[in-house]
């Protein structure tokens, strides 16, 4: 639920939500807008324990946390400094490393790093809607540096990431990024049937793996970059434009290190910003997040590190 009248200057945010009072009652609109609802018996009287965070229902007794089902779920630091860090995050145009997060807020370096991890999620609304109109898809490398071959078919430790975004008079519209495990049709087809609606033109270059797509519900327009005299930026402008954003804001604000286990999530933080670059209000980012830190649960520390599956 997005307020109008939001503070939009760092010393008004602190003003407003410095204390836990204040972002505890935020919080509270938050997830129950039209008042307390218990989780149990959908009952809407309640009571708070004195000192905690926790409304007793009053007609089943169950004890409901505030934090339950958030992403400060269980967390042990005060709520002004998630707050503050939510705001650094969005308010910041190129966003912020663990590092600078940790200067910020005077915690230690795994706090912090764990802190973005748990809110990268939240920047994923589960009910968006999917591109539409003109889209041109493609995929690129995105990793460590490589020597040797080149091209799709070379061997190499980058991940492979597609990209696609919505094209019309007035430039680029909105994006979707995904890793993939290779660029077979059967993972190309996969990731554009997920974020592009169906009936959507499809422009793609003349990749094998794109070929079909007309046979799934997409007006499929691929033009081959070999031997056509054209570059591949040429072709398909967006994502190239795209793909070069992305790179220069992993190497300015991540230093490059983006590892291939957390990839995916990296690249959600930055469609979440390349989305919202028009955005009149800093603020309209932090109130976003918000609401999908509200949603989603906390991932565990432990949830974050534990290793990929083989």
């Amino acid at each position: 639920m997005l307020e109008v009248d939001f503070p939009e200057t760092m010393p008004a945010f602190l003003e407003e939500f410095g204390t836990d009072d204040r972002c505890q009652d935020y919080l509270y609109r938050q997830k129950w807008p039209d008042g307390f609802r218990c989780p149990r018996c959908e009952g809407t009287r309640a009571w708070r324990l004195r000192n905690r965070v926790i409304w007793v229902c009053a007609g089943c007794q169950y004890q409901a946390s505030l934090t339950a089902g958030t992403a400060f779920e269980g967390t042990r630091k005060p709520l002004r400094y998630w707050f503050l860090a939510m705001y650094l995050v969005t308010s910041s145009k190129r966003g912020i490393s663990a590092s600078e997060l940790q200067r910020h807020l005077d915690v230690n370096y795994q706090t912090a790093w764990a802190w973005l991890h748990k809110l990268r999620p939240a920047m994923v609304r589960p009910d968006r809607e999917p591109l539409a109109g003109r889209v041109e898809v493609d995929e690129a490398y995105v990793g460590g540096r490589e020597t040797g071959r080149t091209g799709r078919g070379a061997v190499t430790n980058k991940s492979i990431v597609t990209c696609a975004a919505e094209r019309d008079a007035d430039g680029i519209g909105r994006i979707r990024m995904a890793v993939v495990q290779n660029a077979s049709g059967p993972e190309l087809h996969g990731f554009v049937k997920w974020n592009v609606e169906g009936g959507s033109v499809a422009l793609t270059d003349g990749w094998l793996g794109y070929s079909g797509l007309g046979e799934i519900g997409y007006e499929h327009i691929a033009t081959a970059v070999a031997g056509s005299g054209l570059k591949a930026h040429d072709v398909l402008p967006a994502p190239h434009l795209v793909f070069a954003l992305l790179k220069r804001w992993a190497l300015g604000t991540y230093h490059g290190s983006m590892s291939a286990k957390h990839l995916q999530w990296y690249l959600e933080e930055f469609t979440f910003r390349f989305n919202r670059r028009s955005a009149r209000s800093i603020t309209h980012r932090f109130q976003r997040l918000f609401e999908g830190a509200v949603r989603q649960r906390c991932r565990t520390y432990r949830e974050i590190v534990q290793p990929v599956p083989a």
